[in-house]
């Protein structure tokens, strides 16, 4: 049944994206599109004319997305938080190194500030996978999932957490990594196609990633795990509406002073 789960991955974070896009259409007072509309532009961007840059530009984008889907296997199959960890990591570096492997500009911004926005929520992530072995005693996510108590003894951990989210699935005020405005596209401008199609994919892996971590929260609850969920996929979308996007510079300050500084307390609380 795992296995099951795994190869539906994609389509699950497909689903989540498109109720994510009736949720705001809802509170902006607007009709939304259906929820498989992100379905929908798949098939649409296969009918696309695929153009290529170069080869390695084009199989960055491929590693990237199977990465990711190796990764979220990972967190479905309980492995090793920390590996989990890195392994996204990696594929976060495949895509930066393909927008820096083509001449156009807004590419090379747009891995600079994905780039930021992996030093910017990199460490919390750690943070995380460390303050939950101090409760549960090991790294093992089917092990995490087994014990209970995060939210009572590592709440500030969690509020740092909360504070990346937006970063992860690019919504304001942290939504640096997809300024329309500013960087037309950024790392994915020169993609076209069935290439794009693969980073189209991967937002909704992106999502599955981070929210398994809001998940893992609820611990031996699953109950509460999905509450965590909804709860935050509610909030975030909320802040999104209301918020105005930062300077990158200000994203990384802002992690760094507020968020680290809230896990830093909380670990001093769980260890005194």
């Amino acid at each position: 049944m795992i296995w099951v789960w795994i190869a539906l991955a994609p389509i699950l974070g497909g689903l989540v994206y498109g109720g994510e896009r009736i949720l705001r259409a809802r509170m902006q007072r607007r009709q939304g599109p259906p929820i498989l509309q992100p379905f929908y532009d798949m098939f649409k961007l296969l009918d696309k004319r695929t153009l290529i840059v170069h080869a390695p530009h084009a199989l960055l984008a491929v590693a990237h997305f199977f990465v990711l889907w190796f990764t979220i296997a990972a967190i479905f199959l309980g492995w090793n938080l920390l590996y989990i960890i890195f392994l996204h990591l990696f594929a976060q570096l495949l895509l930066i190194l393909a927008g820096y492997s083509v001449r156009s500009v807004y590419s090379h911004i747009g891995s600079n500030r994905e780039l930021l926005m992996v030093v910017a929520y990199e460490p919390i992530l750690i943070l995380v996978a460390v303050g939950l072995y101090l409760v549960s005693g090991s790294f093992e996510v089917s092990q995490i999932l087994k014990a209970g108590g995060y939210l009572t003894q590592l709440p500030l951990l969690f509020a740092a957490l909360l504070m990346i989210v937006p970063i992860k699935v690019k919504k304001s005020p942290f939504d640096v990594g997809e300024a329309h405005q500013e960087i037309v596209g950024g790392v994915e401008i020169e993609y076209s196609g069935v290439f794009y199609e693969f980073l189209y994919m991967s937002r909704f892996l992106e999502y599955i990633f981070i929210y398994s971590f809001i998940y893992l929260f609820g611990g031996e609850s699953h109950w509460l795990g999905a509450v965590l969920v909804a709860g935050v996929f509610l909030l975030v979308n909320l802040v999104d509406n209301a918020t105005a996007r930062v300077r990158p510079a200000q994203m990384v300050k802002i992690i760094y002073t507020v968020a680290m500084a809230l896990a830093v307390l909380n670990f001093a609380g769980v260890l005194l």
